[in-house]
């Protein structure tokens, strides 16, 4: 982000740049998903509105995570605003260094004292907050905050997006092995959940092809350190559709790791979000 660089975001039957919420519900369709979280991130600015329209006019199938930056000059008038004006009950807080936060914001930490008043809030309100971490060590990549936080926080609810992101380009570097395992470790804790969004995009950017199985074996990993009830898939379209369909990004979980039994399945593609994310009035 600000380097100067040129990224293709969208696949190429995207050639307006737009991926319209009609367009996100055709591909459910196709897929046979139910249901999904709309998520933001730094790199399309502050997209609350346009999210909020989509959720309210699809209630039954959308629910839309807003848009924060805490690190800006009002982020407690921000926050009050989507949660008592807008109603959003979910809020994503996009932190990796390449397209988030800690690229806007050098040196930001998650447990700085005077973002206390955002953990108490989200707790009392039952906010929902999304991690996105970056890469395994990264600037953001900051577990021991999160940990500090969710053992001062005990009813904070928080999702680490991307599995906690697995060095899938370097699965022998040991250190930042024991730094992802670490993060998923995280999970442990009663409110701490891990969604799989991106996952097989990050096995395309190793070098693996499909069904990706250094990316499933990252997966089993973490299920035994974990367990079952914390994993909620995701797909991360439109961006993903640049290397799989999204009958793959599903398929890739509900075909080809064998290691998961049907009632597994049933949980990590839905029940567990349902749980997370489904059982609050949310807009």
């Amino acid at each position: 982000m600000g380097n100067g660089q040129a990224i293709q975001f969208l696949p190429p039957i995207a050639n307006d740049l737009r991926f319209t919420p009609e367009m996100l519900l055709e591909y459910m369709d196709h897929a046979g998903v139910d249901r999904a979280v709309l998520l933001q991130g730094p790199f399309y600015g502050d997209m609350n509105e346009y999210v909020l329209q989509a959720v309210r006019r699809w209630p039954q199938r959308l629910i839309g995570a807003a848009y924060l930056d805490l690190w800006s000059e009002h982020p407690r008038e921000d926050f009050r605003r989507i949660v008592d004006q807008m109603g959003f009950r979910v809020v994503k807080l996009e932190l990796s260094e390449s397209t988030g936060l800690a690229g806007l914001h050098p040196g930001l930490r998650l447990d700085d004292p005077q973002l206390n008043w955002f953990w108490e809030e989200s707790q009392q309100r039952g906010i929902v907050v999304i991690l996105d971490l970056g890469n395994a060590g990264g600037k953001a990549y900051q577990t021991r905050s999160v940990d500090r936080l969710v053992k001062t926080y005990a009813g904070l609810k928080i999702v680490i997006a991307h599995l906690a992101q697995p060095p899938l380009k370097t699965p022998t570097d040991k250190h930042l092995d024991i730094l992802w395992q670490e993060q998923v470790l995280l999970a442990r804790h009663p409110t701490v959940w891990l969604d799989l969004a991106s996952l097989p995009n990050y096995a395309v950017t190793a070098g693996e092809d499909y069904p990706y199985p250094m990316a499933r074996q990252y997966l089993r990993r973490a299920l035994e350190l974990v367990g079952v009830e914390k994993f909620l898939w995701g797909s991360d379209i439109p961006g993903t559709l640049l290397n799989n369909t999204y009958p793959q990004l599903l398929s890739f979980l509900t075909r080809h790791c064998d290691f998961l039994s049907r009632s597994d399945m049933a949980k990590i593609v839905g029940e567990n979000a349902m749980r997370v994310y489904f059982s609050m009035e949310c807009p």
